[in-house]
């Protein structure tokens, strides 16, 4: 298939012509919370088909964007990992998922797929550096069946997918609950009070939640009437 351009000398038209088809900034997104394997990326990405998938993967090797990986020990099974010039699209996809939490999120939509495993970014988005100065927390959290941690380090934060190493607090919960409480603006006290929520570790942790999370105020994009 020939690839579309814009026919643009123009650095914006350049970078669309690499990762403007549909699909690839989402492949981007799952790839840079670490190596998936081909199913991993086909269970996040639900609607992808497995043609297009192989097609969107070739595309991102071909343009330098990705490579395959083989995994350490135990699994020592074929994934894929951004290389450096993937690495450096982070910062772009994560200020277009700032954006979208203002400006185009709203309401979920019937039939609208939802991975807890997207909060990995999620979190990152959200962070509030500010008030992170001179804290040392790590978060797990135990969401449907994906786990996934924050570790917060004076100002900085990293999220990965997995169990942390010493988390000072473990959240469970379910999908809807996780939604309600860390998007929709729900109280954590009120989950965890009505069992919806469970919390283990330090409660002191547990209070810095709200402050350093902070969902950006929803935004309306058509002016009022």
């Amino acid at each position: 298939m020939e690839q579309r351009t814009y026919n643009q000398y123009c650095a914006t038209a350049r970078t669309l012509d690499i990762v403007g088809e549909r699909w690839t900034l989402l492949l981007i997104r799952e790839l840079m919370t670490g190596p998936r394997r081909f199913g991993d990326l086909q269970n996040s990405l639900r609607g992808l088909g497995t043609g297009l998938l192989s097609a969107r993967l070739k595309h991102l090797e071909r343009e330098g964007l990705a490579r395959k990986i083989t995994l350490p020990p135990p699994a020592r099974t074929p994934a894929y990992a951004l290389t450096d010039a993937g690495e450096e699209l982070a910062p772009a996809v994560l200020a277009l998922a700032t954006w979208g939490m203002k400006w185009a999120m709203g309401e979920r939509r019937e039939g609208e797929v939802f991975h807890p495993g997207w909060a990995v970014l999620g979190l990152r988005t959200c962070f509030v550096a500010e008030a992170a100065a001179g804290l040392r927390v790590v978060y797990e959290f135990r969401v449907g069946d994906e786990v996934f941690y924050a570790d917060i380090d004076d100002g900085t934060i990293e999220t990965a997918h997995g169990p942390a190493q010493r988390p000072d607090l473990v959240i469970e919960t379910d999908d809807a609950t996780f939604l309600e409480v860390f998007t929709r603006g729900r109280g954590l006290a009120d989950a965890i009070k009505n069992g919806e929520v469970a919390v283990t570790g330090d409660r002191e942790a547990l209070g810095k939640l709200r402050v350093l999370f902070k969902w950006p105020e929803q935004g309306h994009r058509k002016p009022a009437s």
